[in-house]
């Protein structure tokens, strides 16, 4: 493990999900490593939730660097910790002056705080799928388009490498089919994507796809994680929705497939892919 990972790390030593905390904090440093952000940066990180992204891009920028932290969340969301507990052990820590925090955060609001050129990077690490709509999405890649000269982007590849990885992609698709009928949610998957379509959307909104990499990320526990919420309330969720029945019955039997092929745990989740944009001339 590396030195950057160990101080990373030590922010959220106290957490007895340390386990599940290495696999996803060494992941997040795999993806920082293959953006080459560079010491001193101003990065403007979207969606940063509990701040385990955060936290390494803070690592990476060093002293004179600073990270703008924002999400549309509630400092009160979030579980075991929620965002706002979660963030105060960032900002007791040694990283904690080079961090800002901004929760409520809406980026497509009129009285946009950022100048052109307010950052060196703007940061969208699995953050994409929260979106509420795809048209969401396509705004907020337009509208942070001034601020920064360059955009690194990570999400979940819907593209199979192979079949262990089915279910978890089965658990996405289902969930993202009954989340196209919520006027309002808080889901993890609200607007799951294809990468094709994200560097569409990339190129439409003014940016140059400069690099786009796939990751095996064997260790990380996301593909139990979406199995079981897919499982525990997709079906039931969709129910109350006055949904038809036809399509009711065709959900009941995706749930029952992935019922019958998901294992009880350790299930291989999807890659992820790494892309790496700049600002169209």
């Amino acid at each position: 493990m590396s030195s950057s990972n160990e101080s990373a790390l030590s922010v959220v030593k106290s957490s007895k999900y340390w386990e599940v905390q290495v696999a996803q904090t060494e992941y997040r440093a795999r993806l920082v490593e293959s953006w080459q952000i560079p010491p001193g940066a101003r990065v403007f990180e979207i969606g940063c939730g509990q701040g385990d992204m955060t936290v390494l891009l803070a690592e990476v920028v060093g002293r004179d660097g600073h990270v703008t932290a924002a999400d549309i969340a509630s400092p009160t969301y979030g579980s075991p910790l929620t965002l706002g507990q979660a963030t105060d052990l960032l900002k007791a820590s040694h990283l904690g002056n080079r961090i800002d925090f901004c929760f409520n955060f809406e980026v497509l609001s009129p009285a946009s705080p950022f100048e052109d050129d307010a950052f060196d990077c703007v940061v969208f690490a699995h953050s994409s799928w929260y979106f509420e709509s795809v048209e969401q999405l396509q705004e907020t890649l337009r509208k942070v388009q001034p601020w920064a000269r360059q955009l690194c982007f990570a999400e979940w590849d819907l593209q199979p490498r192979s079949l262990d990885q089915v279910p978890h992609l089965l658990a996405v698709l289902i969930q993202g089919q009954v989340e196209a009928f919520k006027s309002a949610s808080i889901a993890n998957v609200r607007t799951p994507l294809t990468r094709d379509k994200v560097e569409d959307f990339l190129a439409k909104a003014g940016w140059k796809v400069e690099s786009s990499n796939t990751l095996d990320v064997e260790a990380l526990q996301d593909a139990d994680w979406e199995i079981k919420a897919c499982l525990d309330s997709s079906l039931a969720d969709a129910e109350e929705l006055d949904l038809p029945v036809r399509f009711l019955a065709m959900l009941e039997g995706q749930v029952e497939i992935l019922r019958q092929i998901a294992l009880p745990s350790g299930n291989h989740p999807l890659d992820t892919y790494s892309i790496v944009a700049t600002r169209s001339a």
